[in-house]
């Protein structure tokens, strides 16, 4: 098959990186794979990386020139942003190649439904990486297959691992290491007040926030200052290898307010590392029943609780890790993903041609 997927965004995040694992595992599978990216983004510069065919463009415009010139080229056309799933609702009706649409986010509909009904329904199929992003398009009655996310060990460099805690001055601390942009569904100053309540029994306990700025950096570094955490919080920047973050963990926490899945969840989970979490969207469904404990979002005091357990039950959270870990292999990997979307397109195509 001749696949072309489309993602414009300009940072790397989880869908960044679910849509080059996708590519590859299909190209690897014998498929003609190609991706329209913006041109310089860290996307378009790893999937060359990775050997994947790039199609570079500069925004919404180019990528409209790109369809329109090239829309007898492909046999699926792959949206995996809802921005890019906009522009494949305008040109369906010229459009040779088939269409699909991943929905990465568990953002309720409101407002606008019929809007995003008729978006949602000119695709030819609709993917969700979880029960929780499938929501809101059942609401609608529109039908949707469940394909989770996946994640691969991390590479993990015990050089710089040790460079890490040096930086850090880890020696002798209980490390707890989150990964998120400083966003406000990311939530980072809940997380920040949890940390505050658990240094009066944990006096040793430094948490490493890896993850971009964002709208919420301000609120985050002035609440940092004014609980005097500057020696229990650091604010680390976005990370690149976090298989070396997690491997300097103790726990891994997530204060998010909304999570379709939650990539950095699971590759924690597959670190071996306990998981501290909201019980929003996808979190539930990694986590529970007995994989992983679960907060109410915005609860600081129930996340420093459960924290604190954590660190005091070592083996028993070691326990929980394990059937975390075994979990997310068995239902997180990458050919299982890479299959459930070459199933997908193959169904369109034979449909198409029948």
């Amino acid at each position: 098959m001749r696949i072309l997927h489309l993602n414009l965004e300009k940072g790397w995040r989880g869908g960044e990186r679910q849509t080059l694992l996708t590519l590859q595992g299909l190209q690897a599978r014998g498929h003609t794979v190609q991706l329209a990216a913006r041109a310089a983004s860290p996307l378009a510069g790893r999937a060359q990386a990775a050997g994947v065919a790039v199609l570079a463009c500069s925004g919404v415009g180019a990528l409209l020139r790109l369809l329109l010139r090239q829309r007898q080229a492909f046999d699926i056309v792959h949206a995996q942003t809802a921005q890019t799933m906009s522009l494949l609702a305008l040109l369906r009706p010229v459009l040779r190649a088939q269409t699909v649409f991943t929905r990465r986010t568990a953002f309720q509909v409101t407002g606008t439904q019929r809007r995003h009904r008729w978006k949602w329904s000119r695709v030819d199929a609709l993917v969700a990486i979880s029960q929780a992003a499938a929501q809101a398009p059942r609401a609608l009655a529109l039908p949707v297959s469940i394909i989770p996310s996946a994640v691969g060990p991390l590479p993990v460099d015990p050089v710089r691992v040790q460079v890490l805690r040096g930086r850090f001055g880890l020696d002798g601390r209980q490390v707890l290491v989150t990964a998120a942009a400083l966003s406000p569904e990311k939530d980072p100053c809940t997380l920040i007040e949890a940390v505050g309540l658990l240094r009066r029994t944990h006096p040793q306990l430094i948490c490493l926030h890896f993850g971009a700025e964002g709208a919420a950096a301000a609120a985050a570094r002035e609440r940092i200052q004014r609980l005097g955490l500057g020696a229990h919080y650091v604010l680390a920047g976005f990370e690149a290898r976090m298989g070396d973050a997690l491997a300097l963990a103790h726990v891994y926490a997530s204060s998010s307010r909304f999570e379709a899945l939650g990539s950095s969840v699971l590759d924690a989970c597959l670190a071996g590392l306990p998981v501290v979490a909201t019980e929003v969207g996808g979190h539930v469904e990694t986590l529970a029943p007995d994989r992983g404990l679960l907060v109410p979002a915005g609860d600081a005091p129930q996340l420093a609780r459960r924290l604190a357990w954590v660190l005091e039950h070592p083996a028993a959270a070691q326990a929980m890790a394990q059937r975390a870990q075994a979990y997310v292999a068995r239902v997180h990997g990458v050919p299982e993903m890479v299959s459930g979307y070459e199933e997908i397109y193959q169904r369109l195509v034979l449909r198409a041609g029948g």
